[in-house]
């Protein structure tokens, strides 16, 4: 009689085998069949395992967050040329000197926002043999608060200042050939106060545009002297002070680094009193920066700028520089 030796692992892989085809299954009778079992030579233990709990102390994150985010840039530029008194190609000794501030501030926390901006700007140059002329001066500073309506639109308000620090004269010559300077400007004459209420469409961060349907703005010529060299005088009636008008105002901002360290940043006004629809105000600011390394850039500006409180002509300005650069934070 032949004999039939199972093992465990034979007889689990036809169980499998059979359940996973789905057919009969035929019972087989091991009693008879002198099946031996192998005793596993792995141990095995039997008990009790017991948790115990254990106490943990909660830790403490002393973190604060901030919603404040800030930028800060001085630019310094200087331009020199020296010629001998024999030099055959022509030119004048000269010197320029320039610099900028640009710091930024803004808070954000849920669906409120306020930005601060301010810009100083000064500049000279002084030729050999002829007086000190100004290459820029600006005072410039720029305050909203907003709240935000929807995923791009935000009611805003906003109160911005301008003006310049020093003297601004034209220049002509006398009989003897030397400069004779006039005065046409000087710091508060003019100076620009605007209060601005509306809304502001910001569909991302590099572009932005507030209109503001109500808005104020206050002209100041504070030297009532002013005029008998710049008879516009700002358009303030002589011997006043100050000039209020209302208005309808675009204030447009775009900054972007248009390629790798260049970047653009432009900001267009337009200023439409109420009294006066045909009397419109544009002034386009344009600023190209080029980093060369960590404390030197390029910079070309220019700005448009057409107020028929000023000039029936439009007026153009464009300077080039070399400089050095610090921004903080890094």
């Amino acid at each position: 009689m032949k004999r039939l030796v199972f093992t465990i692992s034979t007889v689990l892989a036809l169980y499998c085998s059979v359940s996973a085809q789905e057919i009969d299954t035929i019972p087989i009778p091991v009693k008879d069949l002198e099946i031996k079992l192998k005793r596993s030579p792995l141990p095995s233990r039997t008990g009790v395992i017991i948790f115990q709990p254990v106490d943990l102390s909660p830790a403490l994150v002393k973190a604060k967050i901030n919603y404040w985010k800030t930028k800060g840039t001085v630019s310094i530029n200087a331009n020199q040329a020296s010629f001998s008194d024999n030099w055959k190609g022509g030119g004048v000794n000269s010197i320029a000197l320039g610099g900028l501030i640009n710091y930024k501030a803004e808070y954000s926390k849920e669906s409120y926002s306020y930005t601060t901006e301010v810009i100083l700007q000064y500049g000279k140059v002084k030729n050999k043999g002829q007086l000190q002329k100004k290459t820029n001066d600006r005072i410039y500073w720029d305050n909203k608060a907003a709240v935000q309506l929807s995923k791009n639109w935000y009611f805003f308000a906003s109160l911005s200042f301008e003006s310049q620090f020093d003297k601004g004269f034209s220049y002509s010559k006398d009989a003897q050939g030397n400069e004779v300077p006039k005065l046409l400007s000087k710091f508060m004459s003019p100076g620009y106060f605007t209060e601005s209420l509306g809304f502001e469409y910001k569909p991302s961060a590099i572009f932005s545009t507030r209109i503001g349907t109500g808005t104020a703005r206050q002209t100041f010529v504070l030297d009532t002297n002013i005029y008998k060299t710049n008879p516009k005088n700002f358009g303030v009636p002589v011997g006043s002070r100050i000039k209020n008008e209302l208005a309808f105002q675009i204030v447009s901002n775009f900054e972007k680094e248009v390629v790798k360290n260049v970047v653009l940043k432009a900001k267009y006004n337009m200023f439409i009193p109420y009294d006066n629809f045909g009397h419109i105000d544009h002034r386009l600011d344009m600023a190209a920066t080029s980093r060369i390394n960590r404390f030197m850039n390029v910079s070309l500006t220019g700005v448009i700028l057409y107020d028929r409180d000023m000039d029936l002509k439009v007026q153009k300005s464009q300077a080039l520089a070399l400089g050095l650069s610090f921004t903080f934070p890094r």
